[in-house]
Protein backbone atom coordinates (compact mmCIF):
# COMPACT_ATOMS: atom_id res chain seq x y z
CA UNK A 1 0.00 0.00 0.00
CA UNK A 2 1.28 3.19 -1.18
CA UNK A 3 1.17 6.03 1.61
CA UNK A 4 1.89 9.74 1.63
CA UNK A 5 3.19 12.17 4.66
CA UNK A 6 1.98 15.69 4.94
CA UNK A 7 3.77 17.88 8.02
CA UNK A 8 5.69 21.08 7.46
CA UNK A 9 8.39 19.68 10.29
CA UNK A 10 10.94 17.74 8.92
CA UNK A 11 11.89 15.66 11.59
CA UNK A 12 8.78 14.74 12.20
CA UNK A 13 8.12 13.08 8.64
CA UNK A 14 11.15 11.76 9.24
CA UNK A 15 10.28 9.50 12.27
CA UNK A 16 6.72 8.88 10.93
CA UNK A 17 8.89 6.76 7.73
CA UNK A 18 11.10 5.44 10.46
CA UNK A 19 8.20 3.97 12.37
CA UNK A 20 6.50 3.28 8.99
CA UNK A 21 10.14 1.25 8.03
CA UNK A 22 8.16 -1.51 10.92
CA UNK A 23 5.31 -2.39 8.04
CA UNK A 24 6.97 -3.79 5.18
CA UNK A 25 3.91 -3.27 3.02
CA UNK A 26 3.76 0.66 3.73
CA UNK A 27 5.34 2.18 1.01
CA UNK A 28 6.16 5.97 1.71
CA UNK A 29 6.07 7.20 -2.05
CA UNK A 30 6.28 10.74 -0.83
CA UNK A 31 6.06 13.79 1.14
CA UNK A 32 4.85 17.26 1.45
CA UNK A 33 6.36 20.30 3.67
CA UNK A 34 2.24 21.52 3.26
CA UNK A 35 -1.16 21.30 1.85
CA UNK A 36 0.01 23.08 -1.38
CA UNK A 37 2.73 20.61 -2.21
CA UNK A 38 0.17 17.12 -2.03
CA UNK A 39 -2.71 18.33 -3.70
CA UNK A 40 -0.34 17.29 -7.58
CA UNK A 41 0.84 14.46 -5.71
CA UNK A 42 -2.93 13.08 -5.10
CA UNK A 43 -3.57 13.51 -8.52
CA UNK A 44 -0.17 11.54 -9.83
CA UNK A 45 0.37 8.83 -7.42
CA UNK A 46 -3.35 8.13 -6.14
CA UNK A 47 -1.78 6.79 -2.68
CA UNK A 48 -4.12 4.70 -0.49
CA UNK A 49 -3.66 6.55 2.70
CA UNK A 50 -2.74 10.00 3.28
CA UNK A 51 -1.05 11.04 7.00
CA UNK A 52 -1.92 14.70 7.11
CA UNK A 53 -0.64 17.09 9.96
CA UNK A 54 -3.32 19.33 11.26
CA UNK A 55 -1.51 22.86 12.54
CA UNK A 56 0.49 23.92 9.13
CA UNK A 57 1.34 26.69 7.95
CA UNK A 58 -1.04 28.30 4.59
CA UNK A 59 -3.93 25.95 5.04
CA UNK A 60 -5.00 23.82 7.90
CA UNK A 61 -5.28 19.74 6.91
CA UNK A 62 -9.21 20.94 7.73
CA UNK A 63 -9.53 23.58 6.02
CA UNK A 64 -7.50 21.63 2.80
CA UNK A 65 -9.96 18.74 2.89
CA UNK A 66 -12.91 21.08 2.65
CA UNK A 67 -12.10 22.47 -0.29
CA UNK A 68 -9.95 19.40 -2.04
CA UNK A 69 -12.58 18.09 -4.69
CA UNK A 70 -10.05 15.55 -6.27
CA UNK A 71 -8.47 11.84 -5.33
CA UNK A 72 -8.60 11.70 -2.17
CA UNK A 73 -7.25 8.29 -0.33
CA UNK A 74 -8.01 6.97 3.60
CA UNK A 75 -6.73 9.90 6.07
CA UNK A 76 -4.99 9.40 9.22
CA UNK A 77 -4.48 12.42 10.94
CA UNK A 78 -1.20 13.63 12.51
CA UNK A 79 -0.87 15.93 15.40
CA UNK A 80 0.42 17.03 18.64
CA UNK A 81 -3.26 18.61 19.93
CA UNK A 82 -5.90 16.04 20.90
CA UNK A 83 -8.47 18.87 20.82
CA UNK A 84 -9.31 18.09 17.05
CA UNK A 85 -10.19 14.50 17.94
CA UNK A 86 -13.70 14.92 17.45
CA UNK A 87 -13.46 16.90 14.16
CA UNK A 88 -11.09 14.49 12.77
CA UNK A 89 -13.51 12.00 12.62
CA UNK A 90 -17.01 14.18 11.53
CA UNK A 91 -14.44 14.20 8.18
CA UNK A 92 -14.68 10.89 8.10
CA UNK A 93 -10.79 10.30 8.92
CA UNK A 94 -9.65 6.94 9.25
CA UNK A 95 -7.59 7.91 12.35
CA UNK A 96 -5.79 10.00 14.25
CA UNK A 97 -2.98 9.37 16.25
CA UNK A 98 -0.83 12.43 18.71
CA UNK A 99 2.60 12.82 18.50
CA UNK A 100 4.95 11.72 19.27
CA UNK A 101 3.57 8.66 18.15
CA UNK A 102 3.50 5.69 19.12
CA UNK A 103 4.66 2.59 17.57
CA UNK A 104 1.40 -0.05 18.61
CA UNK A 105 -0.90 3.06 18.14
CA UNK A 106 0.52 3.13 14.40
CA UNK A 107 0.27 -0.43 14.02
CA UNK A 108 -3.73 -0.14 14.98
CA UNK A 109 -3.97 2.16 12.67
CA UNK A 110 -2.16 0.57 10.27
CA UNK A 111 -4.33 -2.53 10.63
CA UNK A 112 -7.80 -0.36 10.35
CA UNK A 113 -6.57 0.56 6.95
CA UNK A 114 -5.61 -2.97 5.92
CA UNK A 115 -9.08 -4.00 6.67
CA UNK A 116 -10.63 -0.59 4.80
CA UNK A 117 -8.34 -1.73 1.88
CA UNK A 118 -9.35 -5.77 1.59
CA UNK A 119 -13.25 -4.52 2.29
CA UNK A 120 -13.27 -2.15 -0.70
CA UNK A 121 -11.00 -5.00 -2.52
CA UNK A 122 -14.39 -7.53 -1.89
CA UNK A 123 -16.84 -5.20 -3.15
CA UNK A 124 -15.09 -4.88 -6.49
CA UNK A 125 -14.22 -8.27 -6.99
CA UNK A 126 -17.96 -9.77 -5.60
CA UNK A 127 -20.26 -7.90 -7.54
CA UNK A 128 -22.76 -9.38 -5.63
CA UNK A 129 -21.50 -8.16 -2.60
CA UNK A 130 -23.76 -5.99 -0.80
CA UNK A 131 -22.47 -2.34 0.05
CA UNK A 132 -22.77 -0.96 3.89
CA UNK A 133 -22.29 2.29 5.36
CA UNK A 134 -18.59 1.73 6.07
CA UNK A 135 -17.72 0.75 2.37
CA UNK A 136 -15.97 3.22 0.00
CA UNK A 137 -16.66 3.33 -3.53
CA UNK A 138 -14.60 5.18 -6.79
CA UNK A 139 -16.61 7.52 -8.27
CA UNK A 140 -15.27 9.56 -11.20
CA UNK A 141 -16.73 12.49 -13.23
CA UNK A 142 -15.19 14.10 -16.10
CA UNK A 143 -12.24 15.05 -14.34
CA UNK A 144 -13.07 15.17 -10.69
CA UNK A 145 -12.26 11.54 -8.38
CA UNK A 146 -13.65 10.99 -5.43
CA UNK A 147 -12.76 7.94 -2.82
CA UNK A 148 -16.80 8.12 -1.03
CA UNK A 149 -17.35 6.38 2.29
CA UNK A 150 -20.56 5.47 1.80
CA UNK A 151 -22.43 6.93 4.79
CA UNK A 152 -21.31 10.32 3.14
CA UNK A 153 -23.86 9.19 0.68
CA UNK A 154 -27.31 11.40 1.61
CA UNK A 155 -29.18 10.58 -1.44
CA UNK A 156 -29.14 8.88 -4.83
CA UNK A 157 -30.88 10.48 -7.96
CA UNK A 158 -31.97 8.84 -11.22
CA UNK A 159 -30.72 11.00 -14.41
CA UNK A 160 -31.86 8.70 -17.22
CA UNK A 161 -28.65 6.50 -17.66
CA UNK A 162 -27.04 8.18 -14.63
CA UNK A 163 -27.87 8.22 -10.98
CA UNK A 164 -26.90 11.29 -9.17
CA UNK A 165 -24.64 11.31 -5.55
CA UNK A 166 -25.44 13.70 -2.83
CA UNK A 167 -22.52 13.36 -0.05
CA UNK A 168 -21.04 17.01 1.37
CA UNK A 169 -21.50 19.79 -1.31
CA UNK A 170 -20.89 17.46 -4.61
CA UNK A 171 -23.32 16.20 -6.78
CA UNK A 172 -21.26 13.65 -9.50
CA UNK A 173 -22.93 11.66 -11.87
CA UNK A 174 -22.03 8.19 -12.25
CA UNK A 175 -22.88 5.85 -15.44
CA UNK A 176 -25.09 3.33 -14.02
CA UNK A 177 -29.11 2.77 -13.18
CA UNK A 178 -30.85 3.74 -10.34
CA UNK A 179 -31.82 -0.29 -10.11
CA UNK A 180 -27.98 -1.63 -11.12
CA UNK A 181 -27.70 1.04 -7.91
CA UNK A 182 -30.38 -0.43 -5.81
CA UNK A 183 -28.98 -3.97 -6.04
CA UNK A 184 -25.64 -2.70 -4.75
CA UNK A 185 -26.71 -0.80 -1.62
CA UNK A 186 -27.28 -2.50 1.36
CA UNK A 187 -31.24 -1.97 1.78
CA UNK A 188 -30.75 -1.66 5.94
CA UNK A 189 -29.66 1.72 5.07
CA UNK A 190 -30.44 2.77 1.28
CA UNK A 191 -33.85 2.69 1.03
CA UNK A 192 -35.89 2.95 -2.64
CA UNK A 193 -38.35 6.18 -1.83
CA UNK A 194 -39.54 6.18 -5.21
CA UNK A 195 -39.07 5.42 -9.01
CA UNK A 196 -36.47 8.23 -9.15
CA UNK A 197 -34.76 8.16 -5.85
CA UNK A 198 -32.92 6.09 -3.19
CA UNK A 199 -32.07 7.54 0.77
CA UNK A 200 -29.72 6.65 3.51
CA UNK A 201 -31.94 5.82 6.32
CA UNK A 202 -29.78 7.50 8.64
CA UNK A 203 -30.05 10.94 7.31
CA UNK A 204 -33.61 11.51 7.76
CA UNK A 205 -34.40 15.00 9.59
CA UNK A 206 -38.19 15.20 9.64
CA UNK A 207 -40.89 12.84 8.21
CA UNK A 208 -44.54 14.08 6.98
CA UNK A 209 -47.80 13.27 5.55
CA UNK A 210 -48.03 13.30 1.77
CA UNK A 211 -50.43 12.75 -0.47
CA UNK A 212 -52.15 9.86 -1.57
CA UNK A 213 -51.24 8.14 1.68
CA UNK A 214 -47.30 8.54 1.17
CA UNK A 215 -44.86 10.75 3.09
CA UNK A 216 -42.49 12.69 2.44
CA UNK A 217 -38.95 13.03 4.56
CA UNK A 218 -36.52 16.04 4.51
CA UNK A 219 -32.70 15.34 4.42
CA UNK A 220 -29.74 16.36 7.29
CA UNK A 221 -27.50 18.14 5.27
CA UNK A 222 -28.70 20.07 2.25
CA UNK A 223 -32.77 19.80 3.29
CA UNK A 224 -33.49 17.63 0.10
CA UNK A 225 -37.09 16.90 0.34
CA UNK A 226 -37.61 13.88 -1.14
CA UNK A 227 -41.44 11.62 -1.70
CA UNK A 228 -41.87 7.64 -0.34
CA UNK A 229 -44.66 6.57 -2.57
CA UNK A 230 -47.86 5.11 -1.25
CA UNK A 231 -46.16 1.78 -1.93
CA UNK A 232 -43.40 2.27 -0.66
CA UNK A 233 -44.52 4.19 2.67
CA UNK A 234 -45.96 0.68 3.78
CA UNK A 235 -42.51 -0.96 3.15
CA UNK A 236 -41.11 1.88 4.75
CA UNK A 237 -43.28 1.78 8.07
CA UNK A 238 -42.52 -1.83 8.32
CA UNK A 239 -38.78 -1.64 7.67
CA UNK A 240 -39.01 1.50 10.81
CA UNK A 241 -41.34 0.15 12.91
CA UNK A 242 -40.70 -1.82 16.66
Amino acid sequence: MKAIIVDDERLARNELKRLLENFPHIEVIGEAANTDEVSEMLETHQPDVLFLDIQMPGKTGFEWLETWEGFLPEVIFTTAFDAYALKAFEVNALDYLLKPIDLSRLSESIQKLEKQVQAQTRAIESPSHKLGAQDQIFVKDGEKCWFVRLDRVRLCESMGNYVRLFFDDQKPLVLKSLNAMEDRLDPKVFFRANRKHIINLNYIDKIEPWFSGGLQVTLMGKGEKIEISRRQSIRFKELLSL
